[in-house]
């Protein structure tokens, strides 16, 4: 590294840097009613981010399969070829994505993107109610799946007119579902479809957990991803000028693990989309396995990795036993959930060269809002970091009156990045922005707070969400799953803190006599993911208590529930 001996405020580099004629320089523009900060220089679409990095360096590895840029780029023109040609698939048209993360689930999301079509990323631990609901809400033309989903698919009803395509399939095809393999290997080498996409075309549907009822879908453009990836890439040249060290060109070329699932933004944007104009390695895992992890990264020599707590304070208690080296890794991102501060310090004190960073974000901001990293994060190991430049934030009051530093409100996020709208939502769209005339405010529903020098944290929730692992679960959700069950009369489902995963779901209930525990949790395993399922349930011999008006006080359930399973909790 080599270091400068005059350096910038935070003020001068970003000035500089975002200048115009430079690469990071930011313009002014009203898109769709909204006054936006954007990059000037931002490829128009991601079909034109994947089409200009399609080198020959190694890119994806999975197993024993490994593909260049280049490699990727084609055989990503041939599953486009497929969606085309063999299932009619038009820009605008849905394609929904429902796997692990092998090299397949990435490859259909760049052919979807690259013709035009929206790309649905549906949650893999979905069971056949929730399939079933995510492709009809999306109304998803085709639907590539292994044979997990599959299977669950069996069990999800008829979807007329859902073009299935088999991914690694190990049993015979249902009647009417093909095998993608088969497909892509009778086109030979052919070029992506030609389409003509537009920044502000929409490019993805990711589901997000609200406090109730179903998911909903966040329907974002490429200029809102593209965003994301240049404010990630602006970000770190900003902390290069500040801190006056310029990283040495790399020994070898950078890699990250994929570690969380694609169907969230830590997966799909801050680890693999992240990487494309830097010609980052990307090393995928079948599943986590820490000690499975770890090997991988000594093996490939991996710089980075980006998950929520959970799983980088699994990879921060191997690291502290000494049993591998871990020394190319350089970087430990967070995202999903937040850290404690007591796992930042120790990131810091447990590896050879790596630093902590995280930051908060949405899948309604493409995983942008704010970041922090290295001696910051170290110094405010509470702190979510400063706002992202393509994004404005804001704290205000119960009256919508903006917040002083210290002063504690909702968060308020508008910008470049911010999603396009809720599919077939109207009405929680309409609830969730507040009109301004410089842009349209959304409410994020966190309780945050900023210091005098613009860091934020972020301290509690407004909505009814559990965290657990970086999974958002909506309570609404949980209790109406558990309110199918005949002998259930009332729920109220809530978080119960846990050490490895920040949150779990804890669950009362009161309902007949009879109610058996144990039935009920095989009853909600048909209707929930596994993540969502209660691993407390306490049963309530009394009807659980409400306000006067009716509504149930949750707080005072929960207070009690915690401290009959974690005695000393309740409060």
């Amino acid at each position: 590294m080599t270091a400068s001996t005059t350096l910038p405020t935070r003020a001068q580099a970003i000035a500089e840097l975002t200048a115009p004629g430079q690469p990071y320089a930011l313009e002014q523009a009203t898109i769709n009613g909204r006054r936006l900060r954007t990059f000037a220089n931002a490829p128009a679409s991601l079909r034109a981010l994947f089409e200009s990095t399609a080198s020959d360096l190694p890119f994806i590895s999975y197993e024993d399969e490994h593909f260049t840029y280049a490699q990727a780029w084609a055989a990503a023109a041939r599953i486009g070829h497929v969606l085309v040609h063999q299932c009619g698939v038009l820009p605008g048209d849905r394609v929904a994505i429902s796997m692990r993360n092998y090299p397949e689930w990435m490859l259909a999301f760049n052919a979807a993107t690259s013709i035009g079509a929206i790309a649905v990323a549906m949650n893999a631990h979905w069971q056949s109610d929730e399939m079933a609901y995510g492709l009809q809400d999306s109304g998803a033309k085709v639907l590539l799946a292994d044979q997990e989903r599959l299977d669950r698919l069996a069990g999800a009803g008829d979807l007329p007119g859902l073009h299935v395509l088999a991914v690694r399939p190990t049993k015979p095809l249902a009647p009417g579902v093909r095998n993608l393999a088969d497909l892509t290997g009778a086109t030979g080498d052919v070029p992506m479809p030609p389409v003509a996409i537009q920044p502000d075309d929409p490019a993805s549907i990711l589901y997000t957990s609200g406090s109730t009822g179903h998911p909903k879908g966040v329907l974002s453009s490429h200029r809102n991803i593209l965003s994301a990836m240049l404010s990630w890439e602006l970000d770190r040249f900003i902390g290069e000028k500040v801190s006056g060290i310029t990283p040495a060109v790399p020994a070898v070329q950078p890699g990250t693990l994929l570690a969380v699932p694609l169907f969230h933004v830590t997966g799909l944007h801050a680890s693999y989309l992240a990487g494309f104009r830097g010609q980052r390695r990307l090393v995928a895992m079948y599943r986590w396995d820490v000690e499975q992890a770890a090997r991988l990264i000594d093996a490939n020599l991996l710089s980075s990795m980006i998950a929520p707590a959970a799983v980088t304070g699994d990879l921060l208690r191997l690291a502290q036993t000494g049993k591998h080296s871990l020394a190319s890794l350089q970087i430990l991102g967070g995202g999903g959930a937040p850290r404690a501060p007591e796992q930042v310090r120790q990131i810091g004190q447990s590896f050879a060269q790596c630093l902590p960073g995280t930051g908060w974000g949405m899948t309604e901001t493409n995983a942008i809002g704010c970041g922090i990293g290295g001696q910051d994060y170290l110094d405010r190991p509470a702190s979510s970091g400063r706002s992202a430049l393509v994004l404005d934030l804001k704290v205000i009051d119960e009256q919508g009156q903006a917040l002083p530093p210290g002063e504690r409100g909702e968060l308020l996020v508008r910008g470049a990045s911010l999603f396009q709208r809720y599919w077939n939502r109207p009405e929680t769209h309409a609830q969730v922005f507040i009109p301004d005339e410089g842009g349209d405010w959304f409410r994020t529903g966190d309780v945050a707070y900023f210091d005098d020098d613009g860091f934020i944290f972020i301290v509690d929730r407004i909505k009814d969400l559990i965290i657990r692992g970086g999974e958002n679960i909506g309570c609404g959700q949980v209790e109406a799953a558990l309110l199918m069950h005949p002998q259930v009369h009332e729920a109220a489902v809530y978080a119960v803190p846990d050490e490895r995963l920040g949150e779990e779901v804890g669950a009362t209930v009161h309902g007949d006599p009879q109610l058996d525990v144990d039935a009920l949790r095989l009853f909600l395993a048909r209707h929930l993911a596994k993540f969502e399922l209660p691993r407390y349930i306490v049963k309530s011999d009394a009807p659980l208590p409400r306000t006067p008006s009716g509504k149930v006080l949750k707080r005072q359930i929960r207070a009690a529930a915690l401290e009959q399973l974690q005695p000393g909790t309740g409060a």
